[in-house]
C-alpha cells in the first residue's frame, strides 16, 4: 500500500479503527466481565473440539465454526456473545461474529483469542473426553 493512499484516506482509517474497537473485547475486559457480571455474557469457543477439551476459557461453550448453523440455538440474543478462536491469526472468531451479527445477535470478538488469554495466566478449563 502506498503512503499517498494512506495520507489521502485518514478519515477512512479513523472510521475503520473506531468500528473495529467497538466490536473487540480485550482479555482484561472479559476477565472483569466473568468476575463481575457473567450473567450478561455468553462466551463462545469456535475452535476444533480437540482444542476446546485441551483448554478453554471458563464458562465458554463450544460451537465449532464448521457446524455453526446447526448450533445457532447456543447463541443468546439477549446477551452479549463473545467469540474467540485460537489466536489473533485465526479468523474463525471474526467469521462467526459476522455470521451471527447478520442474524441479529449482539457480538464481540476476544482480542488475541485463547492463546493470549492463556499467556496472561488467566484460568482455563480442561474437559474430559
Amino acid at each position: 500500500m502506498e503512503i499517498k493512499y494512506l495520507t489521502e484516506n485518514t478519515k477512512k482509517a479513523e472510521e475503520f479503527f473506531l468500528n473495529e474497537l467497538s466490536f473487540i473485547m480485550s482479555p482484561f475486559e472479559l476477565k472483569r466481565k466473568i468476575d463481575d457480571d457473567i450473567e450478561d455474557i455468553n462466551i463462545v469457543d469456535v475452535r476444533k473440539y480437540d482444542d476446546y477439551i485441551d483448554g478453554h476459557i471458563p464458562f465458554a461453550i463450544h460451537v465449532p465454526f464448521d457446524s455453526l448453523e446447526e448450533h445457532l440455538v447456543m447463541f443468546e440474543k439477549h446477551k452479549l456473545n463473545i467469540i474467540y478462536c485460537q489466536s489473533q491469526l485465526c479468523s474463525l472468531a471474526y467469521k462467526t461474529a459476522y455470521e451471527i451479527s447478520k442474524k441479529g445477535y449482539m457480538v464481540m470478538v476476544l482480542a488475541g483469542g485463547y492463546k493470549t488469554w492463556e499467556k496472561l495466566g488467566y484460568d482455563t478449563v480442561k474437559t474430559a473426553e
